[in-house]
């Protein structure tokens, strides 16, 4: 049963530059938490943006006070969602795109009774998943990194690096403090970590639109998480994660 008085969600969302794409994101999710019954968190944590992207959250925030700014000004995605991860109060830990690229209304399917797993994955492939407008290079680009993730590290999962993926807090907790990595890795890192302690972990497969202005840049993005995913298992077989 949810408890009304607590949060229940909350939502982080890593930001870099998103002075132009946040204000869009931060209408779809105003609307769809105003038709919930659950309290939410909306945690904004500003990476090394040398736009508005500060000014733009907190003219938001003065109107919808539960959003909330975190600054880390050392770049990384994936510091950046542990800081906003561990500073979460939520039942249920949300990362979120800037982007928005998924419909916020398939948020449901992360949360109870859909979904119920420590760790939920957003998915952008397989049954019941649909990508909309991406470029066939850049798929296939995506699927050949992903067939190297299969086969090196994560057998079985289809697809790692999607921006959206659900942690509850107990989870959330112990995994981010041992996290390690503070670059595009950090995703399969976390999975990978959370199978290795055994926690439940589902794949959701949802409808993804792409976007043009996207921060990720293929080839040099792919090349260092394959780097990254070398550090995992090294840190690993050194017994660097204490789980």
């Amino acid at each position: 049963m949810i408890n009304k008085n607590k949060i229940y969600l909350s939502i982080i969302i890593p930001a870099h530059n998103e002075e132009k794409r946040l204000p869009k994101t931060f209408y779809a999710i105003d609307k769809y938490l105003k038709r919930q019954k659950y309290k939410a968190e909306v945690l904004v944590v500003e990476n090394g943006s040398k736009d508005r992207t500060v000014a733009v959250t907190e003219e938001f925030a003065k109107k919808q006070k539960y959003i909330k700014l975190i600054i880390v000004k050392t770049r990384g995605k994936g510091l950046a969602v542990k800081a906003g991860m561990l500073a979460a109060k939520g039942e249920y830990r949300f990362i979120c795109d800037a982007d928005l690229s998924m419909p916020i209304e398939e948020l449901a399917k992360f949360l109870p009774p859909e979904s119920d797993s420590d760790l939920a994955i957003g998915v952008r492939e397989g049954k019941g998943a649909k990508r909309v407008g991406e470029p066939a290079k850049r798929h296939i680009i995506g699927r050949i990194f992903n067939l190297f993730i299969k086969l090196s590290i994560l057998p079985g999962f289809e697809d790692t690096q999607c921006g959206f993926k659900m942690f509850k807090a107990e989870a959330a907790e112990k995994l981010f403090k041992i996290q390690k990595l503070n670059g595009i890795g950090f995703d399969i890192e976390l999975i990978f970590l959370a199978k290795k302690a055994g926690y439940t972990i589902k794949e959701v497969p949802i409808t993804w639109y792409f976007d043009p202005d996207s921060r990720i840049k293929l080839f040099k993005d792919s090349l260092r998480a394959i780097i990254e995913v070398g550090q995992i298992c090294f840190s690993w077989i050194k017994g660097e994660y204490k789980l």
